[in-house]
């Protein structure tokens, strides 16, 4: 994996989200400055890997990486802005918590989150499937899927009755069955349409 059109000397962040189609939880980013003398091996989209090899790398990320920072948009923020802009503003989040001011960013998708910085502009790039072609941007996917799994297996503890261990969130069969019986709990996205019919 190598990057694309970003030509910059210094360290670049690779930036991904977890968590925007859910019906509950919050949304993830991740940020990422890989360093270049210690690589990590088998990094790939998120979604492509076992939970166990997510588990794995995301250790290994930790240990090897110049700099990594994660953080999030909660479903207070999802509801109050709309899914889009919470995304943004937990991208924008991750970046900010990174220990290494990165000359750069390259995200996943295709839009960039505000890279205005206290009067200057980081240089950004946009990647439609950047988790599998870039390995910075691997690196944050499970970082932010990794770290959003544990919330909602947190949160399946505090909430019983939703199972949010198994579907975490996501508008499974099993999830629409428990939103119908329950009704939503405080952490279900009331701006998402199956929650609001269900209230």
């Amino acid at each position: 994996m190598r990057s694309r059109k970003i030509q910059v000397d210094g360290p670049v962040a690779g930036v991904d989200e977890a968590g925007r189609g859910p019906l509950a939880g919050p949304v993830v980013a991740a940020a990422v400055v890989l360093h270049p003398e210690r690589p990590v091996d088998g990094l790939a989209d998120s979604k492509k890997l076992s939970a166990a090899r997510r588990e794995q790398l995301a250790l290994e990320i930790r240990q090897q990486a110049l700099a990594w920072s994660v953080a999030w948009s909660d479903r207070a923020e999802i509801d109050a802005k709309n899914i889009l802009a919470a995304t943004m503003l937990a991208m924008r989040r991750a970046i900010l918590g990174l220990r290494v001011v990165p000359v750069a960013v390259q995200v996943d998708g295709n839009r960039l989150p505000d890279l205005a910085f206290f009067g200057y502009t980081l240089p950004g790039e946009a990647i439609v499937a950047g988790d599998s072609r870039v390995a910075s941007i691997s690196a944050a996917s499970i970082l932010a899927k990794t770290t959003r799994d544990k919330i909602m297996i947190d949160m399946d503890a505090l909430f019983p009755g939703y199972e949010f261990a198994r579907h975490k969130g996501y508008g499974t069969q099993l999830h629409r069955d428990q939103l119908q019986q329950h009704g939503p709990c405080d952490q279900h996205r009331r701006s998402f349409a199956p929650v609001r019919v269900a209230s």
